[in-house]
């Protein structure tokens, strides 16, 4: 069974910075891609970043120049550098992966989700 859990939210000062992880265990093949999503208080879930297998990466333009999406393949483990943060981004932000597992049947490809981690951005 695959879990995605992610880690580093907490409250930060506009402009300050947070790391956050998002770490896959289980029994897998590859991480085909890594998404980071979020969702504030009374609003629906936005998509923030992607990264591919291959280390392409993609931005929601609000973020762009601010936040740096990475993975570390060996740890299975994906980030989202957040730097210059505004009140705007307080969201609770969660990941969700295509994650290639080694079944009896051959290779199966699963849509995980993590949990979500809060971030606040306040003085």
């Amino acid at each position: 069974q695959v879990q995605l859990v992610e880690s580093g939210g907490g409250l930060v000062q506009p402009g300050g910075s947070l790391r956050l992880s998002c770490a896959a265990s289980g029994s897998i093949l590859s991480i085909n891609r890594m998404d980071w999503y979020r969702q504030a208080e009374g609003r629906q879930r936005e998509w923030v970043a992607q990264i591919t297998r291959d280390g392409s990466t993609a931005y929601l333009d609000s973020v762009k120049g601010r936040f740096t999406i990475s993975k570390d393949n060996a740890k299975n483990t994906g980030y989202l550098q957040m730097d210059s943060l505004k009140p705007e981004d307080t969201a609770v932000y969660s990941c969700n992966a295509e994650i290639s597992t080694v079944q009896n049947v051959g290779t199966i490809i699963t849509d995980y989700w993590g949990k979500g981690t809060l971030v606040t951005v306040s003085s």
